[in-house]
């Protein structure tokens, strides 16, 4: 349960998100492959747009029928038009008006006259309905091997019989749209009754290059490589499809309002006039067919080689895995993000490199939305288990840290350090004197007992935790805190005895305010000692506590209960005085055997040194207690402040010197 939990509140758990995503990859759902699309418009359409010097686009506008007359136009005017594109000097002119029906007028013969002199590429229109009795254009085609599995229609639907028969070349005008009714990609080729046919684009670059034919080559994967003999390779897709590029613009005319010269270019007409024809979705946005027509025979000129490799897919899925992988990583970090924004503008700096110049579609639509999903489930992993974690702490320790070292534990939990581990620290036990008075006092009224004590121990408390000391427990009357412990406190011993003083001076101004309410004073003895103790959470699995054990917890305590018997309100051990004699005026008390202990330790207390003390300690201790006595009585006189010690060591000196005196008192109570 435990290994369970611990994985369902890791980062890592953001795989399952990593796996999901590639999962709905792979089956490239209608929204995702939409997405992928619109980016490659980005893409596609950020190329820098140039004027185009090979085509030319002549609009049959609203101006043109306006001069013209009722549309449609008797056929002759299409054979004027098309021979004034010529005498103005056209290279080639594709005419994008499709013409399945006889002219009304009767003109047929003289298009037909017109074409027959100038070449000209008319449009055909792939159909599902059944084939007509006219027979559609088809130029001679080369093909090697079988399996063709690109566009396929039942039908073609070709112009009158005399136009398509004396026409140079007669290519498909359907688009392919994708999923989202765009068109991006334009076939090349189609197939009828097994037949394959030309699109506009193609026929007008064969007739363009002077070539009776076009060839292709297929394997079981479908189109492996198109080419106009005259004109080389041309680069599609398996199903025979090109990309569009819109960075070369045609020149444009109304057919109203010819230029003098074409300079040799190939001209394509169409029309723009209201009503006359549908615009097409293009990543350009809506535009004429004929104009589509001629982005796509620049494409083809210009060489433009848009494509989307083979192994992209695969690619991008294997990419956007070891992104994600690399992202968790960084979830421990808290400004892990960064890195993802870094990887984010490098994939895509990447992505557009490689179309500059390998004109690769290389999607990062993917790698960026799923790297920014699997590090979003890490990131929002790691800070609710943080959360879970502060929450946790702020529960544990709020209640005897301060404040600032809670933030600081929550910040940095490492600084925790839970289980049990060997440490040095300064441990205070504190304890109330004249508690007895104090009781009595209150008689029966136990809650003004129980409230006047709450006050003295949140005085108390306050100072400990204004020091980041750790109050450990309250034990009745009694506190026991200590430092250097969760949080390293290198000056340990010297903020204990800090907070002791602050605490005594808070002690003073408590008092003050009891008197006034007619509240005896309270007392109260410190026992402070420094030593290496085990500290960690200790207790059951029901409850447990952050606390301290070991021999230097017990000799704090019982010097604070030698505080009392020594007169004195504070009792150091022999390591915390080292610790502090730099800063405090410390003077060692004695030599004592703590009540269960046989060896004896040096205690102190803050007080002035004086020279007539030491006098008297090495008397007292050398067993010339004769002479101590002496010495203590003069000490006595002269009103020292450490009188009551005095005082209580001549009552000891007066009961005589020990048999088995060895400098060591051995204490009888605790």
């Amino acid at each position: 349960m435990k290994i369970l939990k611990k994985l369902l509140t890791s980062p890592w758990t953001a795989i399952l998100t990593l796996i999901l995503l590639v999962c709905i990859r792979v089956q490239d759902p209608t929204f995702v492959e939409s997405v992928r699309l619109r980016y490659f418009d980005t893409v596609i359409t950020s190329k820098p747009v140039v004027n185009s010097q090979q085509m030319v686009v002549v609009n049959i506008d609203d101006e043109t029928v306006k001069q013209k007359g009722q549309f449609p136009f008797p056929r002759n005017e299409y054979a004027k038009i098309i021979r004034d594109l010529y005498q103005r000097g056209a290279g080639l002119v594709v005419f994008s008006v499709y013409m399945p029906d006889v002219d009304r007028f009767s003109q047929d013969i003289n298009l037909a006259d017109t074409l027959k002199k100038y070449p000209v590429v008319l449009p055909q229109v792939g159909s599902n309905d059944k084939q007509g009795s006219i027979i559609p254009f088809r130029p001679g085609v080369s093909i090697i091997g079988e399996g063709f599995s690109g566009v396929n229609y039942n039908s073609i639907q070709p112009n009158v019989k005399v136009l398509n028969e004396t026409a140079a070349g007669v290519g498909i005008v359907n688009t392919f749209p994708e999923i989202d009714g765009v068109t991006r990609r334009v076939p090349m080729v189609v197939s009828s009754a097994n037949l394959l046919y030309p699109s506009m684009g193609l026929e007008a670059l064969r007739v363009a290059s002077g070539d009776p034919s076009f060839q292709i080559k297929l394997n079981g994967n479908g189109i492996q490589a198109l080419r106009i003999p005259k004109f080389g390779k041309i680069t599609t897709d398996s199903i025979g499809r090109i990309w569009v590029d819109w960075s070369s613009k045609p020149i444009e005319y109304s057919a109203s309002n010819l230029p003098g010269e074409l300079g040799g270019r190939i001209v394509i007409v169409g029309l723009t006039a209201k009503g006359l024809n549908n615009p097409v979705a293009t990543s350009m946005g809506a535009v004429y067919p004929h104009h589509l027509q001629a982005a796509v025979l620049s494409t083809l000129i210009s060489g433009t080689n848009i494509s989307r490799p083979d192994w992209s897919d695969g690619a991008e899925i294997l990419y956007t895995v070891a992104l994600c992988i690399i992202a968790l990583f960084f979830t421990r970090y808290t400004h892990g993000y960064i890195a993802i924004i870094v990887m984010g503008i490098a994939s895509y700096l990447l992505g557009r490199e490689l179309f500059n110049r390998e004109q690769y579609l290389l999607d990062v639509t993917f790698p960026l939305c799923t790297i920014t999903l699997v590090f979003a489930h890490g990131y929002v992993v790691k800070f609710l288990s943080e959360l879970r974690q502060k929450l946790q702490i702020k529960k544990q320790f709020g209640t005897y840290l301060s404040p600032a070292l809670v933030e600081k534990l929550q910040k940095n939990p490492e600084l925790l350090r839970l289980g049990g581990e060997s440490r040095e620290l300064s441990i205070m036990f504190t304890d109330v004197r004249g508690f007895t008075t104090i009781s009595e006092h209150y008689g029966k009224d136990v809650q003004g007992l129980t409230k006047i004590m709450n006050r003295y121990m949140t005085a108390m408390t306050k100072k400990i935790l204004e020091n980041n000391g750790t109050l450990d427990k309250y034990i009745g009357d009694a506190q026991m805190a200590f430092w250097n412990a969760p949080v390293d406190e290198p000056n340990h011993a010297k903020k204990a005895v800090k907070t002791a003083l602050e605490m005594m001076e808070s002690l003073d101004e408590f008092n003050k305010e009891i008197a006034a309410e007619g509240v005896p004073a309270f007392g109260m003895g410190l026992g402070i000692n420094t030593g290496t103790v085990v500290v960690g959470n200790m207790g059951s699995s029901q409850r447990f506590d952050y606390t301290c054990l070991g021999d230097t917890v017990n000799l704090a305590s019982r010097l604070e209960g030698q505080s009392k018997p020594y007169g004195v309100r504070m009792v150091l051990g022999p390591d915390t005085a080292v610790q502090v004699r730099d800063e405090y005026p410390v003077v060692e008390l004695d030599c004592i055997a703590v009540k269960g202990k046989t060896e004896g330790v040096k205690i102190f207390t803050l007080a002035k040194p004086n020279y007539k003390h030491q006098m008297y300690l090495d008397c007292y201790y050398s067993g010339d207690w004769t002479k101590a006595k002496k010495l203590c009585k003069e000490l006595i006189e002269e009103n020292n402040e450490l009188n009551q010690y005095y005082k209580n060591m001549l009552e000891r000196l007066e009961e005589g010197l020990p048999a088995n005196w060895d400098g060591t008192y051995r204490a009888t109570s605790k």
